[in-house]
């Protein structure tokens, strides 16, 4: 049994919708601590990765090193509570390190450059009231996924020398040219040249441990699957460099690649190591000039995380972006408050909480937790920890992003899908993260473009009058629902292929909207058709003055 709606389809006849069938039940949600014990253990792997990184952005950023992990702490704690994604991470970011460097130079101080994150944490907030959002789904799934495989392939490169234990560099470089002077390649050359041998040998055990906890007899096991493998890395890590400490002091692992933690005793000395805002940078221009660069930057990058991690996660959950800028907005304005960095989503860490088997938000805010009990109370024994075993953790989490068959995938589905997903890897790989995405965006919009400029696409004859097959029947040409100036190309190829002494319908009757330009193509065409013998019959479509505004 049909119904009959009225709303005309394309073609102007009446759709026929199906009757409605029995009301499936809504499977009802979990509650918020029935995944605890696959989120424990994921906001235990998040944590163990997020600690080297907020610590390195914030040596990059040239900023206090508790700035880092106070933004860390504010994206796990205030971000997951507020955002609408259920296994993105939330925190200083790789991306705005220039930005932050920049604006510290700009500004003259670190305490104004929180102000400048205050402001811009306001103006995150007005973007999502503004449900700016919607930009996140224009972002064509072949960039995003040149995108992941493209981080996949830096973590890896990345992460290399660290595990040699050989480099100096910080521990999330996500760009191609390195502040050190070298570069992701040279980086690597120059790692082979100084070999920690006691790094080497935790990178190896730990990666070993990452495959064995892979592998499905071990997987059978009940208690493997309560225990995260990168746990169980990172104990055996700090044993074996423990063990080398007392038996081959030679071949332990240097101090300049362990974690580097500030150790902290008291809530009173905490309050002491941190920097607060200068709210007389207010009255400067260029405060709210830096405001909104980290505003624009913070929020592309977290669009283009968010939709990337939907992408990853298993239950293909969507976030809602308009929520997130609100979330990310006034996660911006307590760090910023707070003396933290600005934050974003970010997606190595996101990348890790679903391949440590997250299921919702309770892991990323476990992990907020773990950092600040960490800031209090664990310093000291989290600084054990070598940088090795947490690069194997991240060189596992880079092979999932970056797989073969994810390739071949790409390559079945043609050129205009491969092409833009290569170009946007070699884009990344030898930029960084938002220049990289935005040429892969370039790219596959060209080839929108392109095939919305194909004759016929939006343009075609109704054969539907008695009188279409008549010699002298006119070619009756109807416009679609919407016409936006994407389909004027397509238009005007379509017009100028019609033969000459031709008597032409061209029909805009059962169109909603014609853009100005498609008008304005239009009338161009009206005032050359005589010239070729056309006789040009307009229906439902206004006529416009050429050059009219």
């Amino acid at each position: 049994m049909t119904q009959v709606i009225s709303s005309p389809s394309r073609t102007g006849m009446p759709i026929a919708a199906p009757s409605p069938g029995p009301a499936v039940p809504t499977p009802p949600k979990p509650s918020l601590f029935s995944t605890i014990g696959q989120d424990a253990p994921s906001g235990l792997v998040v944590f163990l990765v997020a600690l080297p990184l907020c610590l390195g952005i914030s040596l990059a950023s040239g900023a206090p090193l508790l700035a880092g992990v106070i933004a860390g702490i504010v994206g796990g704690v205030l971000v997951s509570l507020l955002s609408g994604s259920a296994v993105s991470v939330s925190g200083p970011a790789a991306g705005l390190t220039v930005v932050v460097l920049s604006a510290i130079a700009t500004l003259g101080s670190w305490p104004a450059v929180l102000a400048a994150t205050a402001v811009a944490g306001v103006i995150q907030i007005g973007l999502g009231l503004a449900r700016a959002g919607i930009i996140a789904l224009y972002f064509p799934a072949a960039v995003i996924r040149g995108m992941l495989a493209a981080i996949g392939i830096i973590l890896i490169l990345k992460q290399l020398p660290h595990f040699f234990g050989a480099d100096t560099d910080y521990f999330e470089d996500m760009n191609f040219l390195q502040f050190n002077g070298l570069n992701t390649f040279s980086a690597i050359g120059a790692a082979m040249k100084g070999l920690s041998p006691g790094s080497v040998l935790v990178g190896v055990v730990s990666l070993t441990i990452l495959l064995l906890w892979n592998t499905a007899p071990v997987k059978r096991q009940s208690w493997a699957r309560l225990v995260p493998g990168a746990l169980i890395a990172v104990l055996a890590s700090v044993a074996i460099n423990e063990l080398l400490k007392a038996f081959a002091p030679d071949l332990q692992v240097r101090p300049e690649h362990l974690v580097k933690l500030p150790v902290v005793s008291s809530l009173g000395q905490l309050a002491s190591e941190m920097t607060f805002p200068d709210f007389s940078a207010l009255r400067k221009p260029a405060t709210y000039g830096v405001a909104f660069t980290i505003a624009v930057v913070a929020s592309l990058e977290t669009l283009l995380s968010v939709e990337a991690v939907d992408n990853l996660d298993p239950q293909k959950r969507h976030t809602p972006t308009n929520r997130e800028l609100l979330a990310q907005g006034a996660g911006n304005l307590v760090s910023g408050l707070l003396g933290g960095l600005p934050l974003t989503a970010v997606i190595v860490r996101s990348s890790a909480n679903i391949a440590a088997g997250a299921q919702t938000k309770l892991s990323a805010f476990i992990h907020g937790l773990l950092l600040l009990t960490s800031l209090l109370f664990l310093g000291a024994v989290l600084n054990l920890i070598p940088l090795s075993a947490l690069a194997a953790v991240l060189l596992t989490v880079g092979y999932k992003l970056t797989p073969p068959a994810l390739y071949r995938k790409q390559w079945k589905l043609g050129r205009e899908q491969f092409v833009p997903f290569i170009i946007t890897i070699v884009a990344v790989l030898f930029t960084d993260l938002l220049k990289g995405v935005s040429i892969g965006l370039v790219l596959g919009f060209f080839f929108i473009l392109r095939d919305n400029a194909k004759a016929g696409s939006y343009l075609r004859r109704d054969d539907s009058d008695d009188n279409a097959e008549t010699p002298d029947a006119p070619l009756h040409l109807r416009l679609p629902e919407h016409v936006s100036f994407l389909n004027k190309a397509s238009i005007v190829t379509t017009l100028e292929q019609l033969p000459h002494n031709t008597r032409v319908i061209l029909d805009g009757s059962r169109s909603d909207v014609i853009d100005h330009d498609v008008l304005e193509a239009i009338e161009a065409f009206r005032q050359a058709a005589p010239a070729r013998g056309i006789d040009l019959e307009l229906r439902g479509i206004r006529q416009v003055a050429l050059g009219a505004h």
